[in-house]
């Protein structure tokens, strides 16, 4: 049973987008469609070469953002604060997964690669507000996103989080290896499971999968 697992957890980190809400609410489809916009006008390129660029610096950098950082010295405030203002409706709250979040022993945290006042909307649709202790987004890693090692120690080492005593939700693989690595539970949360040794568990319902916690 995954309870047996994770008796020892005293510190649960979750992922935001397409963790704490499903997927088919494509809620990141739309700050998909506004990164693409805003590569167009930062670097004067069509939409075709933007979502060329967009796809490309996410696979080679880790976000989008860090690769126009790098590549164009693009500042990361007006970026973020562009790509997240979009609607929030498709969001629904979510009462078994609060209960099954407000039932979990110790300190309850949000790392995403998004940023906070973003993360925070969101939460606050889902309606799991109130249930977490802190809200990291990239700004709390000096813009350098997971799945970097630095990303992850500078979140850490602000929260005080003892790794070998911790768990993370993700539902990108690649966002798990550090977290493995440094001795935290993994667990997937998508639809499917990559064949990876640093992802112990796999679920496509999180709801569920905290029920047998």
């Amino acid at each position: 049973m995954p309870k047996d697992h994770f008796s020892h957890v005293d510190t649960w980190v979750f992922d935001l987008d397409n963790t704490l809400y499903p997927p088919h609410m494509c809620l990141f489809d739309q700050i998909e469609l506004r990164m693409t916009q805003y590569v167009m006008d930062a670097l004067g390129v069509d939409r075709a070469r933007a979502d060329h660029l967009r796809q490309k610096y996410w696979a080679e950098y880790g976000t989008t953002l860090a690769g126009l950082m790098r590549e164009h010295d693009v500042d990361p405030a007006p970026y973020l604060t562009d790509v997240h203002d979009i609607s929030f409706d498709a969001l629904t709250p979510d009462p078994e997964l609060a209960a099954r979040v407000r039932d979990l022993p110790g300190r309850k945290i949000v790392y995403t690669n998004g940023c906070a006042p973003y993360a925070a909307r969101v939460i606050e649709a889902r309606g799991l507000s109130g249930l977490f202790d802190a809200i990291y987004g990239v700004e709390h890693a000096d813009f350098q996103p997971k799945p970097e090692r630095a990303a992850f120690d500078k979140v850490f080492t602000r929260d005080g989080i003892s790794p070998e005593r911790a768990a993370m939700f993700e539902d990108e693989p690649r966002n798990l290896a550090v977290p493995h690595a440094l001795g935290m539970r993994t667990v997937l949360v998508a639809p499917t499971r990559p064949a990876a040794d640093h992802i112990e568990f796999h679920t496509d319902d999180l709801t569920h999968f905290l029920g047998l916690l």
